[in-house]
């Protein structure tokens, strides 16, 4: 069984505390390996690293910093299917998904090769009388990222690549769950280019993380997780004097229109419900069908695709849903799903009974699917970041409209409709992040933000697009005017132009 320890000013180290989490296979239910919890003194290690290379890597000019990223492209590339089995192996994913995983990552390393344009600052001549006026975007210095078990490589990239890019180091905490990958891509990085201590990776939980909230050189923050933490993350973080961007938990509705083409929205609805098992933060997990007759074109639609599912290990060229990443995650699940009928939901495809043979042990969940879903239930308050879709029927669209306006959560939402004026006014007036108009996920290019709304976020800038760099860099800016031979007494009023 593998030991994966830490990596640390551009090499592998082991770690010291002595204290290790397991890593399982979610497929088979077995551990494959242990990885090290880092303490105070190894996140120690890792600060001093990058404080030692920072100031040299922000003097770099940003076509070379650019350079890195074109090359750690090409490496993703290039060692794009060890990636995807390697993610697969911790976290249970199909290949396909974790490729596309991968890619939506890459797509983020992509957009900062043009960080020689992104970090450009403004620049006016003759503000005033012989007086000209200029901004720069200057890196923060340190900064962090805790990212979740379910993309280990998208968005572990989504944080490195902007900060990296504009001139910054970076210390990535990634989950203990599924850490290989992001090990892997430090030594892509390395190989790429990026001098040692720019990068550094340190392993852990909650120590680990408290650690890098109260460490006075850490500049920044960037957090994806459950909301309950970002909440947790951005108070903390930003009581030390940080600035923190924390993103936190979903409840994705997908409202379904009379007039939508309902085999479209059906097929949409599994792809988006089920693929990752759910656990995805843009997961479609409420579906809302305006009109009785639209709800039952819809599930009998829905019905015969989810109990045809193909569910399997990742080694399964076939499987189109994998198993959760955890026992515990399992349980939770499997809970949630008792609590649906005990409260009075109908279940209409039970997943509680999966069972594949030979993965008897595997963290298995089947498709599952509910109807006459209401907002009082547990599964409908809650984010269950698992295999399971709820049906809440609306009678108008003002009905369905309200369901998403009054949730908590405002990460993503969709609405399927052939009508433009329906779907303009939706996406008007819908208080959420991130809206599709028959896209069932609607998360944006990495040239647009992400970022949700409510208690899916916090903090004032969102994940890649232009927001990244500006969350990044500080925006310093300089008034300057030359000897020109023009002599002023002293002035004791406020400057005007």
């Amino acid at each position: 069984m593998k030991t994966i320890g830490h990596f640390i000013n551009g090499k592998h180290v082991e770690g010291t505390s002595g204290r290790f989490a397991p890593v399982f296979n979610p497929a088979t239910g077995q551990q494959t390996a242990a990885v090290a919890l880092a303490d105070a003194s190894e996140l120690e290690a890792a600060v001093a690293a990058a404080a030692a290379a920072q100031p040299a890597w922000a003097a770099t000019n940003p076509q070379r910093r650019a350079r890195v990223f074109f090359r750690f492209v090409d490496l993703i590339n290039k060692h794009m299917d060890e990636l995807a089995e390697m993610l697969s192996a911790e976290h249970g994913k199909t290949i396909e998904d974790s490729k596309g995983d991968i890619i939506r990552g890459m797509e983020v390393a992509e957009f900062v090769c043009g960080v020689p344009h992104l970090q450009k600052g403004e620049f006016t001549e003759g503000a005033g009388p012989g007086i000209d006026m200029y901004s720069m975007r200057q890196p923060l210095g340190i900064g962090a990222g805790i990212t979740p078990f379910n993309f280990p490589a998208m968005i572990p990239i989504w944080m490195l690549a902007p900060a990296i890019a504009t001139g910054n180091a970076f210390i990535l905490k990634p989950s203990e769950r599924d850490p290989s990958v992001p090990m892997r891509l430090a030594e892509l990085l390395a190989e790429a280019g990026l001098p040692a201590g720019v990068f550094n990776v340190v392993n852990g939980d909650k120590t680990a993380v408290d650690a890098i909230l109260a460490h006075n050189r850490i500049d920044g923050v960037s957090f994806v997780g459950s909301t309950p933490i970002a909440r947790y993350v951005y108070a903390t973080a930003a009581a030390h004097g940080k600035r923190v961007q924390a993103f936190g938990g979903a409840k994705n509705h997908m409202i379904i229109m009379p007039d939508a083409d309902i085999e479209q929205a059906a097929n949409a609805l599994v792809g988006a419900g089920y693929g990752s098992a759910g656990e995805r933060c843009m997961a479609i997990s409420v579906a809302v069908p305006v009109g009785e007759e639209t709800a039952s074109r819809l599930l009998d639609a829905l019905v015969p695709k989810i109990e045809n599912l193909k569910i399997g290990p990742y080694t399964d060229p076939g499987a189109e849903m994998g198993p959760v990443v955890t026992r515990a995650a399992q349980e939770r699940i499997l809970s949630l799903i008792d609590s649906g009928e005990r409260q009075g939901a109908r279940l209409v495809v039970d997943g509680r009974t999966f069972r594949l043979q030979g993965y008897e042990d595997g963290f298995f969940v089947g498709a599952t699917l509910f109807d006459h879903v209401t907002p009082e239930m547990d599964i409908y308050r809650e984010e269950i970041f698992g295999p399971v879709l709820s049906v809440v029927r609306a009678n108008s669209y003002q009905e369905a409209l309200e369901l998403p306006l009054r949730h908590e959560y405002g990460n993503g939402v969709a609405i399927f409709t052939r009508d433009g004026d329906t779907a303009r006014d939706f996406a008007s007036r819908i208080n959420i992040g991130m809206v599709g108009i028959n896209v069932p996920i609607p998360t944006p290019l990495a040239y647009y933000s992400f970022g949700g709304w409510k208690a899916s976020a916090f903090g004032d800038l969102n994940q890649h697009g232009t927001d990244s760099i500006r969350f990044w860099t500080r925006t310093k800016t300089v008034t300057s005017r030359w000897p020109s031979g023009i002599k002023e007494g002293a002035s004791f009023s406020m400057p005007t132009m």
